[in-house]
């Protein structure tokens, strides 16, 4: 089933990139003249999305007040924390305003990554995956959160390993909903996605599959890669 909703995190303080954009949350952060979040949504709605839940915390009434209730005929709803939650605690937060049935995407709020949406969903329901993420490969990771992967694709750990092929998270992730059920924590818990969420999932027995890609991948939260972000993000393709 090719999903038609995701969730997009886009909460997060950003500390980094405040040198650069003081004065907005990250996702509004100008590129080409446009918010960030602006050339997300159209790359995801290119690929078939009708609805997103935005997880919104730091300064989420600019946010609010630019996207309002629909963006190109597709309906935006809020989840808004009233205080920090992080990424996984957002997550939950949002998941309670998923509508749609069955698998539905996940997207970083301040990253960007070409990934093709029917062929992250072919391969999420052949390889009978209850989370699957958006990988690439990189030489030198000491940026992003590792990936170890197994031969067939099924996630072996989250972490880097010197001498080993290195994946690192796209910050693109297709979820079922069965993740989220007896989860140790409850609704307003401040979480990591990757740190808690992820390994509490792996340790669970959860089906973690690692998709690798060849797409750009462009991380605005970091002042020498905004700066690159137009150049990537004005050549995007559906």
């Amino acid at each position: 089933m090719l999903p038609t909703e995701a969730i997009i995190l886009a909460g997060g303080l950003g500390t980094r990139l405040r040198q650069v954009v003081p004065d907005l949350p990250k996702p509004m952060a100008p590129v080409s003249g446009r918010p960030f979040l602006e050339h997300q949504l159209d790359y995801w709605i290119g690929q078939g999305l009708r609805r997103f839940v935005l997880s919104v915390g730091f300064r989420r009434e600019q946010i609010v007040s630019h996207f309002g209730k629909r963006y190109r005929d597709c309906e935006i709803v809020y989840a808004e924390e009233r205080s920090p939650l992080g990424t996984g605690g957002g997550l939950l937060l949002a998941v309670e305003r998923l509508s749609a049935p069955g698998p539905f995407l996940v997207l970083n709020g301040d990253t960007f990554f070409e990934v093709n949406l029917p062929a992250l969903a072919d391969f999420h329901q052949s390889r009978g995956a209850d989370l699957t993420i958006a990988l690439f490969a990189v030489k030198n990771n000491d940026r992003y959160m590792g990936v170890q992967l197994k031969d067939d694709g099924t996630v072996a750990s989250f972490k880097s390993v010197p001498g080993t092929s290195q994946f690192a998270n796209g910050g693109v992730y297709l979820m079922d909903r069965g993740l989220f059920v007896s989860l140790p924590w409850g609704k307003g818990e401040k979480l990591s996605l990757e740190d808690d969420l992820f390994r509490h999932f792996l340790e669970a027995g959860k089906k973690i599959r690692g998709c690798v890609g060849t797409g750009r991948f462009i991380d605005i939260g970091v002042p020498d890669d905004y700066r690159r972000a137009g150049d990537i993000l004005a050549t995007q393709t559906a």
